[in-house]
């Protein structure tokens, strides 16, 4: 496994060389002692999976707060996402974010460290994104904010062709008094 930091700290982009041969491919997702290794505390606690038949379907930005605040590795199963961190956590990095294309064919993935919100948009029809929750998802806890937020910016590869309606309406992040810079 390769790991490599990202401007956000806590988000660590990681890259898996599957093994390839005529049975097809093979490769490590996870490894405590490499993620150890590369200095990353993570332990799954749940792990999901969200499948998208449509392409440009957009979900998030979601996170949760402390005490219930999410760590998070995600990885393209099949077909690829534009995947998105915002970071929420107090201090200069606050409302930073970075996206990067998860690949299935790539096998890369994105661990994010708690308090980063984290969403994505399919690039590709069927994208499916196995998550691994470093805690189990505390109903009624669940928090967003809204994708197309000015204030953040993303700089999304395409307008989203499908939103939840719970994700439109999300809230801006200046409407957020529970998120503190």
């Amino acid at each position: 496994m390769n790991f490599s930091a990202t401007p956000i700290p806590g988000v660590v982009a990681s890259t898996t060389p599957p093994h390839r041969d005529a049975r097809g491919s093979f490769a490590r997702l996870y490894c405590p002692d490499e993620f150890a290794a590369a200095g990353i505390a993570f332990t799954p606690g749940q792990i999901n999976l969200s499948a998208n038949p449509r392409r440009h379907t957009l979900r998030g930005l979601h996170f949760q707060h402390p005490p219930f605040a999410e760590a998070k590795l995600a990885r393209a199963v099949a077909g690829q996402v534009w995947d998105v961190a915002v970071d929420l956590r107090p201090g200069p990095g606050f409302g930073r974010w970075h996206g990067v294309v998860l690949d299935a064919q790539v096998m890369n993935a994105v661990c994010l460290a708690e308090g980063v919100a984290h969403g994505f948009l399919t690039l590709s029809d069927g994208a499916e994104v196995l998550y691994q929750m470093g805690r189990p998802h505390v109903p009624g806890r669940a928090a967003g904010l809204r994708w197309d937020d000015p204030a953040l910016a993303i700089q999304w590869p395409a307008a989203p062709a499908l939103i939840g309606d719970a994700d439109r309406i999300c809230p801006l992040l200046a409407d957020r008094s529970d998120l503190a810079q």
